[in-house]
């Protein structure tokens, strides 16, 4: 997106958010599918939910960390573009799509396998057999659903955020149908449970894959970007691989963090663990929202680094920071005067422990206000970073502040010193809140010496 240097602060908001609600929109619709998985195996049966929640814990903690190629595209073409650089950017995209599929190839193996693993990792036979069933299939969706990232990647940088959008839209409902159809037999389809629910996340995978190729191939033929696929490009190789696997391990800390807090939150028993997984699922929603802001200050923050325009870069940090605390503030205020409102949108008035679940959620959602503040701004100057190719320091900094300082707060705080649920998720803040200082520090470190 090519900006004149002398923007105004208005320009630089409605730049923002021109570039940014179709992305944000996007990630809460790739939200909601996780969201729909949920729902509609819960009605199917509480042994299928619990089966589905551990499968996809293993299968997004390796998706995630294989986007990290995909991520990396992004603030290359940016540049690229800025550049008038089209061969460039078909280089870039080419070798982020040849990675996302090496990486497909060698995580494979641990969803084929994965009952014996689960099984090592104390669960039990039953639940490790229909979450290594789910895995067999849905395992395969992650050659088109990295493939769909890295597209997403390259369309998002050159401002094609729409069709981002509409694809993700598409996705969504394919994998409702598909779940509806499958899962439950509806329609004369077979009515296959947790296997119906891996077959329609592999076929709306597909769907959105096809529909964002064909977008790509047609609209924007001067890239050229599955003309000879097959030809090695090694120098955009590394670059790439250079790039995307510091962003890879930076997420896997992150999510590795969430996982260490769930696994927390369950030593202290199965109401806790509920109303922790119900404040996550609040706040991951809200996320999706700084989520997009921070790819907006990837691609922003890397066309400026292509064009030389360090002005240019602040002002659009400063911007994007501006309409996340914003954000912010509205989601703290919804989380301290709103939370028992929240809560019950997940609970079945029926249910005996409701009341138990109830009041340690309150107390999880005003823990979560803070979250809020310091995850929006630890997740902005990451998307920062990475928009000006600085993405080594910053994983360094995310494995001290998630791993170093995270984890072990949140153990002291919450069994050593007794403060329990909220002590685990006070632990979690304390880690963001580490990482969102250092980041941001280095983000303007940067920024004033350019």
């Amino acid at each position: 997106m090519t900006q004149t240097p002398t923007m105004t602060w208005p320009q630089h908001m409605r730049a923002v958010l021109t570039l940014g609600l179709p992305l944000i929109g996007g990630h809460l619709a790739q939200f909601s599918i996780g969201l729909t998985d949920t729902i509609m195996l819960g009605r199917y049966g509480a042994e299928a939910l619990a089966a589905l929640t551990l499968a996809t814990a293993l299968f997004f903690l390796l998706f995630l960390m294989g986007c990290g190629f995909a991520w990396a595209v992004m603030p290359m073409v940016a540049q690229f573009d800025a550049q008038d650089d089209p061969t460039s950017i078909r280089r870039a995209t080419r070798m982020g799509l040849w990675l996302s599929t090496l990486y497909f190839i060698v995580a494979l193996p641990v969803f084929l396998l994965s009952g014996p693993l689960l099984l090592a990792l104390g669960q039990t036979a039953d639940l490790a057999a229909d979450a290594q069933t789910y895995l067999r299939i849905a395992g395969f969706g992650m050659l088109p659903g990295l493939l769909v990232m890295v597209l997403k990647s390259h369309l998002a940088a050159l401002s094609r955020t729409r069709i981002v959008l509409l694809m993700t839209l598409a996705a969504a409902v394919a994998n409702g149908i598909g779940n509806y159809l499958l899962i439950f037999g509806s329609f004369g389809f077979p009515e296959l449970g947790i296997k119906g629910a891996a077959i329609a996340s592999v076929l709306s995978q597909a769907v959105a894959l096809v529909g964002v190729g064909l977008y790509a191939h047609y609209r924007l033929p001067e890239h050229a970007l599955f003309t000879r696929l097959w030809k090695p490009d090694w120098e955009m190789f590394r670059r790439v691989f250079l790039l995307g696997l510091p962003i890879g391990l930076t997420t896997l800390a992150e999510v590795g963090l969430f996982e260490a807090t769930a696994l927390m939150m369950g030593w202290l028993g199965t109401v806790p663990l509920a109303a922790h997984g119900i404040a996550l699922q609040t706040a991951s929603a809200t996320f999706m929202v700084h989520l997009g802001f921070a790819n907006v200050a990837t691609i922003r923050a890397g066309n400026a680094r292509g064009r030389g325009d360090p002005d240019h870069l602040r002002r659009g940090a400063v911007a994007v920071f501006g309409l996340s605390l914003a954000t912010s503030c509205l989601t703290v205020i919804t989380f301290l005067t709103l939370p028992e409102q929240l809560i019950s949108l997940f609970l079945n008035p029926a249910d005996p422990a409701r009341g138990a679940i109830m009041a340690i959620g309150v107390s999880l959602l005003a823990v979560a206000a803070l979250f809020q503040l310091v995850d929006g701004a630890q997740v902005i100057a990451l998307g920062l970073l990475r928009g000006m190719q600085d993405t080594r320091v910053p994983m360094i900094i995310a494995i001290i502040a998630y791993w170093g300082i995270g984890i072990p707060a949140s153990y002291l705080l919450g069994f050593v010193w007794h403060f329990g649920g909220v002590g685990v998720w006070s632990g979690l803040v304390i880690g963001l809140a580490v990482a969102a200082i250092l980041m941001l520090y280095r983000f303007w470190s940067h920024a004033r010496r350019a």
